[in-house]
């Protein structure tokens, strides 16, 4: 086990791309870039979150870290150990500490299990209990997250959303693990129901100590649960710095278009109302703009941004960056 310095969870220079394959010989013809490049870390006990529109490569960046697919390039460590280096049964080990909830509470649980079966299939995988002790260590967990052991045989059709999804829960809990991804865990929820599971995740993690990577599109609900703020776009983080500063003063204009994107949401800097709203849809992930790859939607774009592409720049706060060349030349803000 790595020392307490060593970030749980960390991510370098990861990269996934897709080759497009046509005709009977399945010829590459081009190259979905899913994931360009990313680099994070989750310290101990902290949460970091991904944040962009549909098809940024959240999901995609998650399934990376988890070693559910294997990456272009990069490098992913947990623990201080190599992920992508693991084998069998050290891969084996990884799942144990490292579990995910699912966007689709219902989809992600198997109707013809009960719920004893489905939070106690993963002791049964990982050996950790059986028999007696394996149906205890289920009533705990799901105790833990708000049932109890009266619904341990019934089935997943018998729930609410919410209660479906606290089920996904305790079932990632049911090994003890050390991180827990969630992927869009409460996207697929009513407003109060999301409230009460985002309470449960921020109670849990406060005394069992977990980390979270929690992937969402919604910055409101981000901004509550993460202690670092990553803002993903056509498979880059465009941003990235503590959760409440990224939200009082985006550096970046695609951050500062989906903020502007929250009903009753005022863009809080003069930068934002100066640039005006980004427009148009995002490019094809198979034909990614030259320069800047937001430079097509940009309001602030000017020469630089369709030819070179931007580095993460220092925003003038600790550990905040962002890819915009106006943080460069800060003078370009006042064209017209």
């Amino acid at each position: 086990m790595a020392d307490a310095g060593t970030p749980l969870l960390e991510a370098r220079d990861l990269v996934k791309h897709y080759q497009i394959r046509k005709g009977v010989l399945g010829r590459p013809v081009g190259t979905v870039h899913a994931v360009d490049g990313i680099s994070f870390a989750i310290p101990r006990g902290k949460t970091v979150g991904l944040v962009g529109e549909s098809g940024s490569g959240k999901s995609t960046a998650a399934r990376l870290v988890s070693r559910l697919i294997e990456p272009t390039s990069g490098e992913v460590r947990f623990d201080g150990q190599d992920v992508l280096a693991m084998r069998g049964k050290e891969v084996k080990a990884l799942r144990r500490r490292m579990q995910m909830v699912f966007q689709d509470p219902f989809g992600s649980l198997n109707p013809r299990l009960t719920v004893g079966d489905i939070v106690g299939e993963p002791l049964e995988v990982h050996r950790v209990a059986s028999g007696r002790a394996r149906t205890d260590r289920v009533v705990e967990v799901l105790e833990t997250v708000g049932l109890s052991g009266r619904d341990l045989h019934k089935f997943p059709h018998q729930f609410s959303g919410g209660q479906a999804q606290r089920i996904g829960i305790a079932r990632a809990l049911a090994t003890n693990p050390d991180l827990i991804i969630c992927d869009e865990a409460v996207s697929a929820l009513d407003v109060s129901v999301q409230a009460q599971v985002l309470n449960l995740l921020k109670r849990l993690q406060r005394e069992l100590g977990l980390s979270y990577l929690f992937i969402a599109h919604d910055l409101n609900v981000v901004r509550y649960m993460a202690d670092e703020l990553c803002v993903m776009y056509m498979g880059e983080i465009v941003e990235r710095g503590d959760g409440d500063a990224v939200f009082a003063d985006p550096q970046h204009p695609y951050t500062q278009m989906l903020l502007a994107a929250i009903p009753g949401h005022d863009p809080v800097t003069a930068r934002a109302q100066e640039r005006g709203v980004a427009t148009g849809e995002v490019p094809s992930a198979s034909a990614p703009p030259s320069g800047c790859r937001f430079h097509t939607r940009c309001p602030a774009v000017f020469d630089r941004c369709p030819t070179e592409h931007p580095p993460l720049y220092d925003a003038g706060q600790p550990g905040r960056v962002a890819a915009c060349h106006l943080l460069d030349e800060p003078r370009q803000v006042q064209r017209a």
